[in-house]
This record gives structure tokens, sequence and C-alpha cells, in this order.
């Protein structure tokens, strides 16, 4: 499994309704947080290591009512401390 970062822009006042969305309809959801300025949410996703992330985006995640906008991001390794 390889992780995708997806800042999201919603609708005006939508952001808590999007975020419950992507949790309860995408299974490849693993966090969403709600974040300040251009992007109202930052979604990390799981996604298999076949898995075309671009159409992932638009066929799943651009589905999801009231996104205006999406900005995805491929994360490559992780460090922890």
């Amino acid at each position: 499994m390889r992780p995708v970062f997806v800042m999201i822009k919603c609708k005006l006042g939508k952001a808590y309704s999007v975020a419950e969305e992507l949790v309860d309809k995408i299974e490849e959801t693993s966090e969403v947080h709600s974040t300040s300025g251009q992007y109202d949410l930052l979604v990390k996703f799981y996604l298999g290591e076949g898995e075309d992330i671009g159409r992932f985006v638009c066929e799943k995640v651009q589905k999801i009512h009231n996104i205006q906008d999406t900005f995805t991001i491929q994360a490559y390794k992780a460090f922890h401390g």
C-alpha cells in the first residue's frame, strides 16, 4: 500500500460534511484533517501498488458532493521520530 495525500477545497460551509462522506464512502481513506489556508481538508489515502492515482482521484474523490477543487500529492518515504 502506498500513501497519497489529497488537499480538498470545499464549497463554503461544507468541509465537515465532505469529511464525513469521505470517511463513510471511500474505504481507502486513512485520515481526514481540517486545515486553514487555501484548502479545507487534507486527506490521506492508501492505494494498492498498481492502482492509478489519477483515476482514483477523478472517479472516487472528486465525485463526492460539495468538493470544488483538489490538489494531489504523492508521498514516497515516511520518516518517524
